[in-house]
């Protein structure tokens, strides 16, 4: 990278469109916050585009937005990629080392995370991602980085996100609509976890669980490294929709209610307190029991909770991550969430901030903006590996696969 260089974070969510401006020194990996852009997410529907105008119109909202704040224009970013047509498989790799003289280099390493991505996948489905765990040499295992050490046979142990290709198309072409050039698309899982959780926590076992407007992302780290990801359709645009329904009210309205009043915890709540719903619209009359919304929350706040055990489960983390959970998301700002995540999950809870940023921190200070923040480190480190070498951690991203190409076709027969 240069001396300076700026990095655009772009989280395409559902409820809303975030842009984060930073700006890095060679040698540094921090980034400095320098501008924000936040503006509603229309076009959207659980992650993924499904009107291409109104999802061009709001990244471009957010993005003047962003520019006016940071006094730079922007014309490319890192952007993430949602939906629960995301999905992530683990695959192993196995090369011979190429040099006479056994030393590991980087087209050993390009070769063998080449050999573990060949997956069988649909045709419309392409990797995102190809994550190494750990590499083995001549049958050592758990080492980070080969890179100069001596062998005859290299292994890799990846994990594979892939994603289906129309939605990555989709937002593709949004995004280069909206006057803006993809420099990588990261799932989105994994930006948000980049930015909140610490090395010590990634090392014993966590769980980062990012509750947005229509979906939830679950990232489970261990040993240093992600060992799985997965996204749920739900989110807390469904408890609008239910306290909508439940009182038979506007969604406009429920939104409000739900940000103002929600809690997990109606047996904490007197029974004899009520809401005047005159108070919050002028179309409205009545009052409605404050603990009678908790029970609407709760009800779906315990179905997405139930959704990540069962994920847990299947990948034999039920109760066994010592670094316990770390939220993120607009649900984590609902009152008593934490608790209930410890009840349901059995596991010790908190919410995420973005670790190690500087800058206009005043305004991102929010589990909210955590992945468009997680989405410049990932900027970074997409730069410096493009530039060389496996600076920082060896993660392999959808733009950095796309720059190597070419190499890897050398080895091609």
């Amino acid at each position: 990278m240069s001396k300076e260089s700026i990095i655009t974070g772009l989280d395409v969510g559902t409820g809303f469109i975030r842009v984060v401006v930073a700006q890095t020194k060679e040698g540094d990996n921090h980034p400095q916050i320098i501008g924000v852009g936040e503006t509603k997410s229309f076009g959207l529907r659980r992650g993924v585009v499904v009107d291409i105008r109104d999802t061009v119109k709001s990244i471009r909202l957010a993005v003047e937005a962003a520019s006016r704040s940071s006094g730079l224009a922007i014309t490319s970013a890192t952007v993430s990629l949602g939906g629960n047509h995301l999905q992530c498989r683990q695959s192993k790799g196995v090369v011979a080392v190429s040099r006479a003289d056994g030393e590991i280099s980087s087209e050993d390493v390009a070769r063998v995370l080449k050999a573990a991505q060949a997956i069988s996948l649909p045709p419309n489905r392409q990797i995102i991602h190809a994550l190494p765990m750990n590499f083995t040499v001549d049958g050592q295992d758990e080492i980070k980085d080969p890179i100069g050490m001596h062998g005859v046979r290299l292994e890799v142990g990846c994990l594979i996100v892939d994603a289906s290709s129309p939605f990555v198309r989709n937002l593709t072409k949004c995004v280069n609509e909206a006057g803006l050039n993809v420099e990588s698309l990261i799932a989105s899982p994994l930006a948000g976890a980049e930015a909140v959780l610490t090395k010590r926590q990634k090392e014993l076992g966590v769980l980062c669980l990012d509750i947005g407007a229509g979906q939830t992302c679950l990232t489970i780290y261990e040993e240093g490294d992600i060992i799985h990801t997965h996204v749920f359709p739900l989110g807390a645009n469904h408890i609008t929709n239910d306290i909508a329904i439940g009182l038979r009210t506007d969604i406009d309205l429920a939104e409000r209610i739900k940000i103002e009043y929600a809690s997990v915890l109606p047996q904490e709540i007197n029974s004899k307190v009520k809401i005047n719903l005159a108070d919050l619209s002028d179309s409205e009359q009545g009052y409605v029991p404050r603990c009678e919304i908790a029970k609407i929350v709760r009800a779906r706040a315990e179905e997405i909770l139930d959704l990540v055990n069962q994920e847990l489960k299947r990948v034999g983390r039920h109760g066994l991550l010592p670094a316990g959970v770390v939220l993120l998301g607009g649900g984590a700002k609902m009152v008593g969430v934490i608790d209930l995540i410890k009840e349901k999950l059995r596991l010790p809870a908190q919410i995420g901030f973005p670790q190690e940023a500087t800058g206009i921190l005043d305004q991102v200070d929010d589990p909210c903006f955590a992945p468009a923040i997680g989405l410049t480190y990932w900027g970074v480190k997409n730069r410096q590996n493009s530039g060389g070498g496996m600076a920082g951690s060896p993660k392999m991203t959808y733009g950095l696969w796309q720059k190597i190409k070419k190499l890897l076709k050398a080895f091609n027969p």
